[in-house]
């Protein structure tokens, strides 16, 4: 069965500049998580941070800009 959303993401709020953090909940353990803005995929790196233990897969955006909206 595919893995499905417990708890989708919310909406944040966050200052230019500053981090935010995006987390939502899978309905299975480890299931494969590929972060994505628009059409293009997101990757680890010096501006994003993906973690994900259990069923909970969390996007940290560092230093943000206008655009990461």
């Amino acid at each position: 069965l595919p893995a499905l959303f417990k708890q989708e993401l919310q909406n944040t709020e966050a200052e230019e500049g500053g981090t935010a953090t995006l987390r939502c909940e899978l309905t299975k353990l480890n299931a494969p998580v590929e972060w994505r803005k628009g059409d293009t995929t997101l990757y680890p790196g010096l501006k994003y941070e993906m973690k994900q233990q259990g069923s909970t897969a969390e996007l940290v955006i560092y230093d943000l800009e206008l655009d990461d909206s």
